[in-house]
């Protein structure tokens, strides 16, 4: 009878509970999901002019986008020039972020002057337009 009650418990099968390694890699994919920065474009695709020794873009920053046409474009809804200042201030609520004027290199430069000037207005302290990154001419160290 002893012998029985041996044989009986090494047939038993073992169990692997996947649960807790499934809740800590959910977990951890909810954190990386919240704590990772996200760049929201401005809605629009512009041909930036090409400037050397342009700088990176930030990754807290506020987009604004000129199409070639003259069009302002925030958060993908187009914008009068007029109303940049208190979009602008609106979304830098509780933050201090820096906003980047992406401009059509076939847009008015009075567009871009206006919506410049009504950004600086806002409050925002970092004010910077994007270009594309040129090649560097030879010869230049």
């Amino acid at each position: 009878m002893m012998r029985r009650l041996r044989s009986s418990s090494r047939l038993e099968s073992t169990h692997i509970d996947m649960v807790p390694m499934v809740d800590c890699i959910m977990v951890l994919l909810i954190f990386l999901m919240i704590s990772s920065a996200f760049v929201s474009d401005p809605g629009i695709e512009v041909q930036k002019p090409d400037v050397v020794g342009a700088s990176e873009d930030n990754q807290n920053a506020l987009l604004i986008a000129i199409s070639a046409n003259g069009r302002v474009y925030f958060d993908g809804q187009e914008i009068r020039v007029e109303d940049v200042a208190a979009t602008v201030r609106q979304a830098a609520v509780g933050r201090s972020p820096a906003l980047i004027i992406r401009g059509d290199q076939a847009t008015n430069l009075g567009v871009f002057a206006a919506v410049y000037a009504e950004a600086k207005r806002s409050g925002i302290e970092h004010v910077q337009f994007a270009t594309a990154r040129a090649a560097a001419p030879t010869g230049t160290p």
